[in-house]
């Protein structure tokens, strides 16, 4: 049982969340800020290893054990610690990338993920995830055109992989409505950060009750 609240942001490559989620953070300048994978020392550098463009031979079920192994330390490390001292953890992703990406969109089944993550993180989920939505074409263009973005192993997967991507999530909305609460990420940047705060305002005002 935890004091603080845990919340997650969630979506396609090109979603935008990264940026709104910074955008957040000047509003909640006492949250723990983080992101997955990484957050801390040890976390990092699996990331690296994820993430490099040249580990192009990467077993998809390598893939899952490393983001589960990061998602892991990094919860343990810096994620349970902060809750158990009452504060808000806003994370860049967690173990909903996991599912959509690993489990839906490379084929290893979105159960079976799951179960591989339930033994990373002892049934720690989050309050609330919320996932920006956003059609493929227009999130990897947005890459394209954003010079000062980190391009990584999975930005150059092709068109079709990015929306299996999607897909998976859509079906995660539907497994987890109590907890997901989805955003139309094309809109304009001021209107999707508005969005964004009044959803947390609202899920930290029912905490409150």
């Amino acid at each position: 049982m935890t004091n603080g609240i845990f919340i997650t942001f969630e979506g396609p490559d090109g979603a935008g969340k990264t940026t709104i989620l910074s955008m957040i953070s000047e509003k909640f300048n006492h949250a723990v800020i983080t992101r997955e994978p990484g957050g801390i020392d040890i976390a990092e550098q699996i990331r690296k290893v994820i993430l490099a463009k040249e580990n192009t031979a990467m077993d998809p079920r390598t893939e899952a054990l490393l983001y589960a192994a990061a998602r892991r330390q990094h919860l343990m490390e810096r994620v349970k610690p902060a809750l158990e001292a009452g504060k808000m953890v806003l994370c860049d992703r967690f173990v909903d990338s996991s599912l959509a990406y690993q489990g839906f969109a490379r084929g290893l089944g979105i159960d079976e993920v799951w179960t591989i993550n339930q033994f990373a993180i002892e049934q720690m989920m989050p309050d609330l995830t919320i996932y920006f939505d956003i059609e493929p074409e227009a999130g990897l263009l947005r890459i394209s055109k954003n010079k000062g973005r980190e391009i990584n192993r999975l930005d150059l997967e092709n068109l079709n992989f990015h929306q299996k991507v999607r897909e998976g999530y859509h079906i995660l909305l539907e497994r987890f409505p109590e907890r997901i609460v989805k955003i139309d990420a094309s809109g304009t940047l001021e209107e999707v950060y508005k969005k964004t705060l009044q959803i947390i305002e609202t899920k930290l005002a029912e905490k409150s009750l």
